[in-house]
Parts: C-alpha cells; structure tokens; sequence
C-alpha cells in the first residue's frame, strides 16, 4: 500500500466513525408484537368460522410488516394482498375499502394507486387508531370478495382495541 492510499483510507476513517455512531431513528408507533400477532390470529380464526382461507398482515404506522399469519391452506397470493391492503391503509389514512371507492370514481386516483406495487386498493384492510393517532393496520387476503376480508379485519379491530 502506498503512503497516498494510506492517507486516503485515514482521511476516511472519521467519516465512517461518525456513520456508525449514529443512533438508528426511533421506529414507527404501531400495535406491539404481541396485539399484532394477536390480532392477525383473531382476523385469521374470524374468517375460518366463515369457511375463508385467509391471511393476515399487520402493519406499523409505516407500513413495516409487524405479523403475517396464513391461515393452513392460504394461498401465496392472499398473502401478499393482506400486505399491500395493509400498506394501502396507512399510505391513504383510511379503510382500503375507502381507497377502492375512490378509485372507482376518479381514475386519475386509480391510476396513481395501481402504479405503486406496494399497494392494492381492494377493500380488506382497517386502522388501528388510538387517541386519534393511526398506529397501524390490519389487512386481510383471500375470501371471496374484498367486504368478507374487511369483516374479519373489523372484528380484529374490534377485539385488541383496548390493548393498544
């Protein structure tokens, strides 16, 4: 190693220091693990009472996956729609059934949403909300039809409110 590239690696030395310790951003509010998880099997046992073979994501207030819980029989694609439900939910600040509905009647809005492969509006996903403040969202895939998955989010909902 010549004397420049030493000096060079030494000039970067600081940089890099000051990079590492650097304390990473206090994560996003959402629901806990544990009311996650519960949550997703609620939705998830709501919906098998049903006769639906569903799965179930639940988000943060940024849209990082908290719980995933596929029902025994869920198909890959029920999982990625509870996500992107979920995702929707929160990008939009209300019910992914809200965001279908708008999207229905303006299709400049429609064309925005379907561009965003993170996103799905279909209805199936809810908020989590406390105090007024969006914690999360609970987003079911794969019964048939968008308003079977939104019942058994609403019953999810409905069930951990108090523990979030």
């Amino acid at each position: 190693m010549t004397s420049k590239s030493l000096l060079a690696l030494l000039a970067l030395l600081p940089a890099t220091m000051a990079t590492a310790q650097t304390p990473p951003p206090p994560a996003a509010p959402g629901p806990t693990m544990v009311v996650a998880v519960k949550a997703a099997k609620i939705a998830v046992q709501t919906c098998k009472a049903n006769g639906y073979t569903v799965a179930v994501s639940v988000v943060d207030s940024a849209g990082v996956l908290k719980a995933l819980v596929a029902g025994d029989g869920a198909r890959a694609m029920a999982v990625g729609s509870s996500q992107r439900k979920a995702v929707t939910a929160i990008a939009y600040g209300s019910s992914s059934a809200d965001v279908e509905a708008k999207a229905k009647a303006d299709p400049a809005f429609a064309a925005k949403v379907a561009a965003e492969p993170t996103q799905f509006a279909r209805a199936g996903a809810q908020l989590f909300v406390k105090d007024g403040a969006t914690l999360g969202a609970i987003g079911v895939g794969g019964a048939p039809g968008g308003e079977k998955d939104d019942a058994c989010a609403l019953a999810a909902i409905k069930a951990v409110s108090a523990q979030l």
